[in-house]
C-alpha cells in the first residue's frame, strides 16, 4: 500500500476526512477542505464539477487512485471523492502525491 493511502487511513481515524459528493462540496464551500482527492475512475462530470469548485475556492485537487483503492484506504466501501480537512495531513499527502505515477492530475492552487 502506498504511503499516501496509509496517510488517508490515519486521517480517517483522526476524523480529518470528509467523504461523499455533498459533504465534500460543503467542506469546500465552508473553506474546511485543504486537499480534495477524486478517483481516477470517477465520471467526467464528477471530475469537472470538483475541478471547477476547487479552482474557484482555491483548494488543491488531485485526481488519482481508483474508487476501490480510496475506499479501502479508509476502511470503507468504494469512495469517489475525499476531502482532507487538516493542514498537516494535506501537506504530507501533497508531498507524497507529487512523486506517484498513479496520480494523473494535481492542481496546486491555494488561496491562504
Amino acid at each position: 500500500m502506498s504511503k499516501v493511502k496509509s496517510q488517508l487511513g490515519l486521517a480517517q481515524r483522526a476524523g480529518k476526512l470528509a467523504t461523499g459528493d455533498e459533504i465534500v462540496l460543503k467542506a469546500i464551500r465552508n473553506k474546511q477542505a485543504r486537499l480534495v482527492i477524486v478517483a481516477a475512475d470517477a465520471s467526467d462530470n464528477t471530475k469537472k464539477k470538483f475541478r471547477d469548485k476547487c479552482k474557484s475556492y482555491g483548494v488543491p485537487l488531485t485526481i488519482g487512485f481508483t474508487r476501490t483503492e480510496l475506499g479501502e484506504s479508509i476502511g470503507k466501501l468504494q469512495r469517489v471523492v475525499l476531502a482532507v480537512t487538516d493542514d498537516g495531513f494535506a501537506t504530507m499527502m501533497t508531498n507524497g502525491l507529487k512523486t506517484m505515477s498513479e496520480v494523473e492530475y494535481i492542481e496546486q492552487t491555494r488561496e491562504h
